[in-house]
């Protein structure tokens, strides 16, 4: 019995001490906290990360352009960011790879007033066309105005930083491009200005992935990336399943959330999370870079290996 004993102990205390530990992860956000962040701000607080054994650490950016640098950078473990951007910043040679999706849709949009004089895109010939962020942003525009016979020459584009929704209210533009179709649209309800989108996926813009999880890609065999899929997988069930729990838990975390703007936005943003964030459409993917490269975004079509990956 003695002898026994002596082999049972040391394997309690490797399994006891296995179940207690927890491997600190610093994940820097693309932006403050909102719904978009619902599956990362659910895997915390419902403790699907330290089931898993990780103590996460969500961190807004002060600057939204650094957290895909600082991880390329080795300063952080992920971040998260845009397909598009990421498009972009691997061509410019920063070592960073696609690990998981969490909003699997476009939320870009070009949206008009409703009751206002445009009806359809090609009505844009000689209107005023506000944006926040040049680039990828006019590249939607383009494809989005060519397919209805008008060009970029035939508007004129109004930088009007991040006021979108209040300079198209306001008179001061007739669109804009760069709203999400789950913020600013239901802003512009509240505010009694109904808005009316056109999608840039059906306007003959390939879809992509709008929020995705970015690792650096020297250091794609670091053992807590697999666990903090895991746990990130049973947030977005946990979100679908209990939507109403979830939201709850959401402005436990987050008081200052707890408004109509970030109810709606909630409930427009839950069917476009990524069931399988871990998922890799490789086809998806070729052909939405074939367009960033068509558009002037990028200068050559790197092999999706290159930036995207599905981990095991």
């Amino acid at each position: 019995m003695k002898k026994k004993y002596l082999l049972f102990l040391p394997f309690l205390f490797v399994q006891i001490g296995m179940a207690s530990a927890t491997e600190k992860m610093t994940v820097l956000l693309d932006w403050f906290v909102n719904p978009d962040h619902a599956t990362l701000v659910i895997a915390k607080e419902k403790g699907f990360f330290k089931a898993h054994g990780l103590d996460v650490d969500l961190i807004a950016p002060a600057d939204p352009n650094d957290p895909p640098k600082l991880v390329a950078a080795g300063k952080a473990d992920l971040a998260i960011s845009y397909q598009p951007q990421l498009h972009m910043q691997v061509e410019e040679g920063l070592p960073l790879k696609r690990i998981a999706t969490l909003v699997a849709t476009p939320l870009n949009s070009l949206v008009v007033l409703k009751d206002g004089p445009i009806k359809s895109i090609g009505d844009l010939r000689g209107k005023k066309i506000g944006y926040s962020v040049g680039g990828f942003e006019n590249a939607l525009l383009q494809a989005m105005l060519e397919k209805h016979g008008v060009s970029t020459d035939d508007v004129t584009l109004i930088n009007v930083n991040f006021s979108l929704s209040p300079s198209l209210m306001s008179g001061q533009v007739d669109a804009v491009i760069g709203a999400y179709r789950n913020f600013e649209l239901n802003q512009m309800a509240i505010e009694g200005r109904p808005g009316k989108a056109f999608f840039p996926e059906e306007q003959g813009v390939p879809s992509y992935d709008e929020l995705i999880v970015l690792a650096n890609s020297r250091k794609l065999d670091d053992p807590r990336l697999p666990l903090f899929l895991a746990a990130l997988e049973d947030a977005v069930q946990y979100v679908v399943n209990h939507p109403k729990e979830s939201w709850q838990l959401f402005i436990k975390a987050h008081k200052d959330l707890d408004d109509d703007l970030n109810r709606r936005a909630w409930a427009d943003t839950l069917p476009r999370f990524a069931l399988r964030p871990a998922a890799l459409d490789e086809g998806r993917y070729r052909r939405f870079a074939d367009f960033m490269k068509k558009e002037g975004l990028i200068k050559k079509v790197l092999p999706v290996s290159d930036y995207a990956v599905t981990l095991n």
